[in-house]
């Protein structure tokens, strides 16, 4: 049964987005985990419109969001202001952050109860 909630990785490499898709997809088998990373032409680097289709293709209307670096957030943020979606975006370490989230939202923990844990790693 998938949950109403989903997870979005974007990193600068698609093998650390997708490592990390593939170690929490191991915890949260009902969660929608989209990812996306590295540039266009496969570089290290982020692509607007690969995040977006990240975004586009997780199923979920309410995604909690992780990425390693700087641009990444940019990305993320424009997508937010375009699209239908609730993203959810804290500046927690991209594993971590992730995966504590994806195992929350796979034993039903309060989105809210996930938010303030979120708090509790994010980096200042």
């Amino acid at each position: 049964m998938t949950k109403p909630y989903g997870v979005v990785i974007i990193s600068h490499s698609k093998d650390v987005a997708k490592g990390v898709h593939d170690i929490i997809e191991q915890i949260a088998a009902d969660v929608v985990i989209t990812f996306a990373g590295g540039t266009d032409d496969g570089g290290i680097g982020t692509s607007f419109d690969k995040v977006n289709a990240a975004f586009e293709e997780n199923s979920a209307d309410k995604i909690f969001a992780f990425y390693d670096l700087g641009s990444a957030k940019m990305n993320i943020e424009t997508v937010a202001e375009v699209s239908d979606k609730e993203i959810i975006l804290y500046n927690a370490p991209i594993l971590e952050g992730a995966y504590a989230t994806a195992a929350q939202l796979q034993m039903d923990e309060d989105p809210e109860v996930i938010k303030q844990n979120l708090k509790s790693i994010e980096i200042k």
